[in-house]
């Protein structure tokens, strides 16, 4: 049960959240391969109801690693040039599954109209290619961090669910994570 101060919390961040994923164009992509190595990378998005889409090539590694291994870290992250301090730039960060999507689905056509949209018609082009491949990202844990002191845990259905993390916010232990999703 939510009480009152939980609920003016939610009521106050979410809509900002929300605001501060359409502000951003690109995600920042944490992916790895067949072997575990790790790669950084980035892809433009556009973000519906039901997760985030990047449309990505192949031939790049993160293209190659999404199609191996569907586990993804992704942080949305504010510019550096207008951020208040450099140490606490505003990010989203989450951890998603990756779903790479069929081009003969409704939501295949669903997510390169809302890339379209956002993108215009280079989208168009780079669909219509065989190396790039639409994939879902389907976020299931979230952290929101606004400055110092100031970290939010998103979690529960749709992440509509916040935590001030008044601990830090150095993650929280996957046995913690399993009561938080509860």
């Amino acid at each position: 049960m939510t009480t009152e101060k939980e609920q003016r919390l939610r009521d106050k961040l979410l809509p900002e959240i929300e605001a501060f994923k359409q502000e951003r164009h690109s995600l920042q992509l944490a992916t790895q391969d067949a072997e575990g190595v790790p790669n950084a990378s980035y892809a433009p998005f556009a973000v519906a109801d039901d997760g985030f889409y990047i449309l990505v090539s192949e031939l790049a590694r993160h293209g190659t690693n999404l199609k191996v291994s569907d586990k993804v870290s992704v942080m949305l992250v504010e510019d550096e040039a207008s951020a208040k301090s450099v140490f606490a730039r505003k990010r989203l960060t989450f951890d998603a599954t990756a779903h790479l999507v069929d081009r003969d689905s409704e939501t295949f056509s669903k997510g390169v109209d809302l890339l379209a949209q956002r993108f215009g018609e280079m989208i168009d082009n780079l669909s219509t290619l065989k190396d790039f491949n639409l994939f879902k990202l389907s976020p299931h844990h979230g952290l929101y961090v606004k400055g110092f002191g100031q970290a939010f845990s998103l979690s529960g259905n749709e992440l509509l669910d916040v935590d001030w993390k008044r601990d830090g916010h150095h993650g929280t232990p996957k046995s913690e994570l399993a009561d938080v999703a509860n």
